[in-house]
């Protein structure tokens, strides 16, 4: 009789943590989701976005591009490795 309780315990307390989970999950992450966008806003506070560049005024077009590297074609292409038929 003291296995089945046990058992029967067991089994009720892993649907009742699977429920709470189910409902108590969603508000949990979004707590911590605001928790870090204020983290980040109040760290971040100072610093300039793309948005507020001085050189840039509203209607400009401004293209930022990298040149691209200009590979060089290497000589080493590789170990050569000879190979015999064997029958």
């Amino acid at each position: 009789m003291g296995f089945l309780k046990t058992l029967l315990i067991i089994i009720l307390v892993y649907y009742a943590l699977k429920f709470l989970a189910k409902w108590l999950g969603p508000i949990l992450f979004r707590y911590a989701a605001k928790k870090t966008e204020k983290y980040f806003k109040e760290k971040f506070n100072g610093f300039p976005g793309p948005d507020q560049n001085e050189a840039s005024h509203i209607g400009d077009v401004i293209i930022d591009k990298r040149p691209k590297k200009q590979r060089k074609p290497s000589n080493k292409v590789g170990e050569y490795i000879d190979f015999e038929e064997i029958e």
